[in-house]
């Protein structure tokens, strides 16, 4: 009876830990190692099992079978316990491995807010120290054109202000670029929306922007980051796909709390996974758009333009 229950013990102790080893297949993305050391437990219980089995009519057992049953105990005991702190380990590594990704983008934002600091400390000074500087200069040359100058002295005036006419625009333009006012003071629809207008005045690529974003506002990362990104998949199609249109839909998901941004241009296309597509500045996409906890889906091929997609869950 007492060699039963042995048997019996041990049985449970080997199908527990087959059990914990398919636990973890799918941490170990099915490893092939992993898969035979379990079709090794597997035939090692039923090994025992027809053990229990040839037993039972017997009623009796020799000393060499007893033996083999307690052999049988501690494998399956050992096993289990190594199974067991396997599992632990995985645990800790699938952890540690999260929490390095999490310090990543941690690190990746905070280069992103001080990235965007600067940027708004530098237009700031280029708009309020340079911005002045220029209107006086043109002042006074409009006084210098009202006190009867000589007509070539009038000319040379005339075009001297217009020279810095188009230098206050350029201030304006490069500031703008720096750091979108209307996008602090207006938020992302309204930014987004201003971007494609500059744009399409200087272009001759149609940009189609469809957005049911009406004065929402959202956290200061969240739209920065968008910004940026729409930016940049705009200006990538601009410098190197040679496209006639690009189609951005930028909707706000108010029930399920979440942006979802889709872009599309009917350009000569890429291959994703090339140098080409890594001089395009993807991966400066997508590591922004991780760093919002979102993931970045880019489609193309030669010949057939590209297409974007994103979807950003805001915190409640």
């Amino acid at each position: 009876m007492a060699v039963k229950i042995l048997l019996i013990v041990s049985i449970l102790m080997q199908l527990a830990a087959t059990g914990m080893a398919i636990g973890l297949v799918k941490k170990t993305k099915y490893n092939s190692v992993w898969i035979l050391f379990i079709v090794a437990l597997l035939l090692m219980t039923a090994s025992a099992v027809l053990q229990f089995v040839h037993f039972l009519p017997r009623g009796q057992s020799s000393p060499w079978f007893v033996a083999l049953i307690w052999i049988d105990i501690a494998a399956s005991l050992c096993i289990t316990v190594v199974l067991f702190n396997a599992r632990r380990l995985v645990e800790y590594i699938d952890n540690l491995i999260f929490q390095t990704g999490l310090t990543g983008k941690r690190i990746l934002s905070a280069t992103l807010r001080a990235e965007e600091r600067e940027r708004t400390r530098f237009s700031k000074e280029l708009h309020d120290g340079l911005g002045p500087l220029l209107s006086s200069a043109k002042m006074s040359l409009s006084a210098l054109g009202r006190e009867g100058q000589p007509t070539q002295n009038l000319e040379i005036i005339e075009s001297t202000s217009q020279v810095i006419d188009e230098a206050i625009r350029s201030l304006r333009e490069i500031s703008n670029n720096l750091s979108p006012h209307v996008l602090g003071e207006f938020g992302l629809g309204r930014g987004v929306g201003n971007f494609v207008t500059r744009l399409s005045g200087i272009h001759e690529m149609r940009i189609v922007y469809n957005t049911n974003l009406r004065a929402e506002r959202f956290d200061t990362d969240v739209e920065v980051v968008l910004y940026r990104v729409i930016c940049e998949l705009i200006n990538n199609t601009l410098k190197h796909s040679g496209a006639t249109e690009a189609v951005l839909d930028l909707e706000y998901d108010e029930a399920g709390r979440a942006i979802a941004l889709r872009y599309s241009d009917n350009g000569c296309g890429f291959t994703p996974t090339s140098d080409e597509g890594a001089g395009m500045g993807l991966g400066n996409i997508v590591s922004r758009i991780g760093t919002l906890g979102g993931r970045l889906e880019i489609t193309s091929a030669r010949g057939e333009g590209m297409s974007a997609k994103a979807r950003i869950e805001l915190k409640r």
